[in-house]
């Protein structure tokens, strides 16, 4: 490569290597060092306690029980991500952000609308708290959302006559499925399949209301560690073994990734889906939209339905509470500002990890080989390392040159850390889909390489880019493992605010919980599907 390129790619890749050193590898590096190096020199006895405080069993939990919600979560969605590519029909723009809130839900909120389904007098008669099931159903509640957002996203713009072609030679419908479309839907599979196991690699919340004490991931033992036995050391090699897991994970992936990306003719989404023609294909849409709108917006209803439950019957009582501001234990939680902190913070946030985001998604799409490899598992870490970790990481380093640990500004950058994967996941299969011979035809005829990226590849992106700016809104709204660490009382956001009204008695600080949480939904569903909508306009239906 000439030396020109080299200097291109350089200068795309500035933007996002400072910003992962400065608000993660800092900051995490710093956790670790006070950890490791007490007074400076390294103490070696953390390591010995780990192993033998059960970290072997530990860690083959958190990955087995990763992999096989991984797997659940793939057989569950991809259902449903074939209709919503394949087929038109009333109310598809609602039910895609209905089904995208699942996503950013506090873990602690849905846990509490779990429970009431499946806990101790649950709604269905039967207990499955405390036990795996209960761990791998929430899971999946989780993550349907980025495998309908990153496979069907692809999906809806692969070309139908290719199947229709392997029909016609004689394949069946499975044979057509498995040698065409398959192939050409695997990198956005392992994209969608690797963000899915970081999420439940690195589960929290989830695991510790619903599996119990007997069933523990490495993030839940470094909360532990770090909160109720402030043993700092054990919590920095229990990151750092978490942090190992995760990158072997992600290189293995941007391998893969790496290997299997195939360059094809993209379609628009407007001449790929149609209205279903026969009773089977309306059947088929009904009862996939049936079954997953049962399991996604079944916990939600509980949740409107306790928020209006006042005990004494039905009313709006606790919206209205969240008019003025409640007081849990010694600190006040001002509501409507929360509301208003959440929604500008995720307008930073995105605006930040879209840009960033694009800027990585170019290295790894257009510059093949082993330093994209590493670059792509590098802007994946943050999702594999412990909340915890880098709330603390903020508060301990981020006090030079600039101290930042006042500032607001923290809270949207700390979103931003864990968005921006969600772009590059998002963006990098279809940028690697887009046949280069456009670009070659566009400089031939004498456009420089700005306006090559303009004309040619940002139509063909907009679409993607537009579903990592609804991923990264929606993570931001919902974020709430590093954000309890950096908010101050000024700063507080819903999720934040959900969870110390949750953690006080009495029933209005639950009716306002309750009351938040249904608020949360309708703001991130209102948020998902304006950005759906509202994509630049002359940029293509891609």
């Amino acid at each position: 490569m000439s030396r020109h390129p080299r200097l291109a790619f350089a200068a795309l890749a500035a933007l996002p290597v400072a910003f992962l050193l400065a608000f993660f590898f800092w900051p995490v590096g710093s956790i670790v060092a006070t950890g490791l190096f007490p007074g400076g020199r390294f103490d070696p006895d953390p390591f010995a306690r780990a192993l033998r405080g059960g970290l072997p069993g530990v860690a083959w939990f958190t990955l087995w029980q990763a992999a096989a919600s991984t797997a659940l979560t793939l057989v569950v969605s991809l259902p449903a991500a074939y209709v919503f590519a394949r087929f038109e029909f009333p109310g598809k723009r609602t039910l895609r952000a209905l089904f995208t809130v699942p996503f950013v839900l506090p873990t602690v909120v849905v846990a509490t609308a779990f429970l009431a389904l499946i806990g101790p007098g649950g709604m269905l008669g039967v207990r499955l708290d405390g036990t795996i099931w209960a761990i791998l159903a929430a899971h999946v509640f989780f993550n349907v959302a980025v495998v309908l957002r990153t496979v069907g996203g692809l999906w809806a713009h692969l070309d139908p006559r290719l199947e229709e072609a392997a029909r016609l030679l004689g394949a069946s419908r499975w044979q057509a499925f498995t040698t065409v479309t398959l192939p050409l839907l695997r990198p956005a599979l392992a994209a969608a399949a690797s963000l899915v196991f970081l999420f439940t690699f690195t589960s929290f919340g989830t695991v510790l209301l619903l599996g119990g004490p007997g069933l523990a991931t490495l993030e839940v033992e470094i909360y532990r560690h770090t909160t109720a036995l402030f043993d700092l050391p054990l919590a920095a090699v229990l990151a750092l073994v978490q942090m190992a897991g995760v990158t072997g994970v992600l290189a293995a992936y941007s391998r893969y990734q790496e290997r299997r990306a195939v360059e094809q003719t993209l379609r628009p989404a407007a001449e790929v889906t149609r209205r279903p023609r026969t009773a089977g294909e309306r059947a088929l849409v009904g009862g996939t939209l049936a079954g997953t709108a049962l399991l996604l917006l079944g916990p939600p209803a509980v949740l409107l339905a306790r928020s209006l439950d006042t005990g004494s019957g039905w009313g709006t009582s606790f919206y209205r509470a969240l008019g003025s501001p409640g007081r849990t234990g010694v600190r006040l939680v001002d509501p409507m500002q929360a509301v208003g902190n959440s929604l500008s913070f995720g307008v930073v946030a995105t605006a930040v990890s879209v840009g960033i985001g694009l800027l990585a998604a170019a290295v790894i799409a257009y510059r093949r080989g082993r330093a994209s490899q590493w670059f792509d598992t590098l802007l994946m870490l943050p999702l594999g390392t412990s909340a915890v970790t880098i709330g603390f990481g903020f508060v301990v380093a981020l006090d030079a040159p600039v101290d930042l640990r006042s500032s607001w500004v923290l809270v949207p950058l700390a979103h931003a850390l864990v968005a921006v994967p969600f772009v590059v996941r998002a963006v990098v299969p279809v940028m690697r889909a887009v046949r280069t011979r456009l670009r070659e035809a566009a400089a031939v005829l004498g456009a420089p390489p700005r306006r090559v990226w303009r004309e040619v590849d940002l139509p063909l992106i907009s679409r993607a880019a537009a579903a990592g700016a609804g991923f990264a809104f929606a993570v931001s709204l919902g974020e709430f493992g590093a954000t309890a660490f950096v908010a101050r009382p000024d700063t507080l956001t819903m999720p934040v605010a959900i969870f110390r009204f949750l953690g006080q008695p009495g029933t209005l600080n639950f009716g306002r919980a309750m009351a938040m949480s249904v608020l949360l939904m309708l703001v991130t569903a209102t948020a998902v599907g304006l950005i759906d909508r509202l994509r630049p306009a002359g940029l293509g239906d891609f």
